[in-house]
């Protein structure tokens, strides 16, 4: 049986099984998402955008294909191989840790989809917050788009089977110390396979405590991708924006 290593990341986000099982990713909302926030944020075209652990390339391709220079980074090797079949003159991708500043500065830094609260160590979180403060010219704006804990677990669905690409994955849900757990089990050519992605539990307070001391101030908290204020019993969002 494969298993997860402990940087589950790692391992789970380098498999195209990653891939299969979140291939029914809304494309469009995505779309609309990186429209509504550039707009807010009053991004010119040109403007040098960085899609922190931009994964394929989903969100980095439309904000290109929208008039942004952007960077796309991730961890994973075989994401960005893939994502560099889409490279131009204004569209670059790049393996990198974010827990690491990048090379150079710009005018807004993204991280998208649930990209953060991944690490083993509880100081990578600041470290990777303040690594995003480093990679801001100085009037750039951060921002993170993170689940909403609470609303999480109030809605947690224990169990469930879903088919993709005939693969049964069989999920399983909980909370246990601080972190939402989705073990993930299924098996392919007759191998049996089990990753599990964890992410901590963190609540707006923990942002703000972050934010504190890497001496970030928070600008504008939103709960979905329409940008409606953020309500911590009912957003499924928690979307952050700060300098």
């Amino acid at each position: 049986m494969q298993k997860e290593t402990d940087q589950w990341y790692t391992s789970w986000f380098d498999t195209p099984f990653y891939h299969i099982l979140y291939k029914d990713r809304d494309t469009e909302e995505a779309g609309f998402f990186m429209k509504k926030l550039t707009s807010f944020l009053q991004l010119e075209k040109k403007s040098e955008i960085l899609d922190l652990a931009c994964g394929k390339g989903r969100h980095a391709k439309y904000l290109n294909k929208i008039g942004y220079d952007v960077t796309g980074v991730d961890l994973s090797p075989s994401s960005i191989e893939y994502a560099k079949q889409f490279e131009n003159e204004h569209l670059q991708f790049e393996v990198h840790d974010m827990c690491l500043p990048f090379s150079k500065k710009f005018d807004a830094v993204f991280n998208l989809f649930t990209s953060f609260g991944y690490f083993e160590k509880e100081s990578d979180n600041l470290r990777t917050i303040k690594s995003i403060k480093e990679e801001l010219k100085p009037d750039g704006y951060g921002v993170i788009d993170f689940l909403n804990t609470n609303y999480v677990i109030k809605n947690l669905k224990p169990t469930e089977v879903k088919t993709v690409e005939d693969i049964d994955f069989y999920i399983h849900r909980f909370i246990k110390n601080g972190y939402i757990f989705k073990d993930i089990r299924f098996t392919y050519d007759n191998e049996r396979h089990f990753f599990t992605e964890r992410v901590k539990a963190l609540t707006l307070k923990d942002f703000k405590n972050f934010f504190e001391e890497a001496n970030i101030k928070l600008k504008h908290c939103f709960g979905d991708y329409q940008l409606k204020p953020f309500d911590e019993a009912n957003s499924e969002r928690l979307i952050l924006i700060f300098n």
